[in-house]
């Protein structure tokens, strides 16, 4: 009976374990990407630039 207690336990440390360390990544990376920070600056830069760029072929192809 303890036995399965502390397997219990182990797991359920486990689990949140990488729960804590998947909170963390998250937060880490909004951080990170935000507008206000400069890596999140340049990757909406990115996606902006690559939109101009399908949105102005696509004018061209039409006649447009």
């Amino acid at each position: 009976m303890l036995q399965r207690i502390r397997k219990w336990s182990q797991k359920g440390q486990g689990l949140v374990e990488y729960a804590l360390i998947l909170a963390f990544v998250v937060a880490i990376a909004a951080v990170a990407l935000s507008k206000d920070s400069g890596l999140g600056k340049k990757i909406q830069d990115v996606f902006t630039n690559t939109g101009n760029k399908i949105e102005s072929t696509s004018n061209s192809l039409q006649g447009g």
